[in-house]
């Protein structure tokens, strides 16, 4: 019968062949992370959808020398909320959020009319410190955090009654919880709540000199790299 095992030198040719690609194959299991891939780890990029939830504030203003009562009554809207967190260790995080919003800021009286609104654009720029619990609840990692910043109030060319812009310090806390999706991609769910001096737009018949503050709660997704 005819042979037709494999002479050896064919096996010995394979063999060369497949003994470097091993070789490549540990040394890239046995590769440690590098410091860049190690820092990117530790990032994520959230975009929530927030409910922007305002509540009222009164004060007394001096309107040609007489005492008036003024109302404001901000509008509530929904706004993007982005943040970038930076987690070294569960308990040890940082956060830097953008969030935006539009809506009426409306004062009673305004001036010498009845009512009158300042629509506005809100940009808030805050930093933060937030800390991720070590033990998960059905998959869902649980965060708290607090931090400050400032809500530049933009009021708009067309509504804004020609009233300046102006930023105010505000503080702000949030809790919620990060469920991932895979290996990159995950789904969060927060609550937070914004504390700051209610805006007057540099306008002496607005400023009620009083503090204020902000529910949003909110639902988005997330990118971990």
């Amino acid at each position: 019968m005819l042979n037709v095992s494999r002479p050896t030198w064919v096996r010995n040719v394979v063999l060369c062949l497949l003994l470097p690609a091993a070789g490549l194959t540990a040394n890239a299991q046995a590769t440690p992370q590098s410091g860049l891939d190690r820092q990117l780890s530790r990032l994520d990029i959230g975009v929530v959808a927030s409910a922007i939830l305002n509540r009222d504030s009164n004060g007394t203003v001096v309107i040609n020398t007489v005492p008036t009562a003024v109302n404001l009554h901000p509008g509530n809207t929904v706004g993007p909320l982005v943040t970038i967190r930076y987690t070294v260790k569960p308990y040890v995080g940082f956060e830097f959020n953008y969030g935006y919003a539009r809506y009426t800021q409306t004062f009673t009286p305004f001036g010498a009319t009845p009512v009158g609104g300042v629509q506005q654009n809100a940009s808030e720029y805050t930093f933060g410190y937030v800390a991720h619990f070590r033990r998960e609840f059905h998959g869902i990692a649980p965060f708290a955090g607090g931090g400050a910043g400032t809500i530049a109030f933009r009021p708009t060319p067309g509504g804004g009654e020609g009233l300046a812009p102006q930023a105010r310090a505000t503080y702000y806390y949030n809790v919620g919880g990060d469920y991932m999706l895979n290996k990159h991609f995950g789904a969060r769910a927060e609550f937070r709540q914004q504390f700051f001096k209610a805006p007057d737009f540099e306008t002496n018949y607005l400023t009620i000199q009083k503090r204020t503050t902000e529910l949003q709660p909110g639902f988005g997704f997330f990118f971990r790299f």
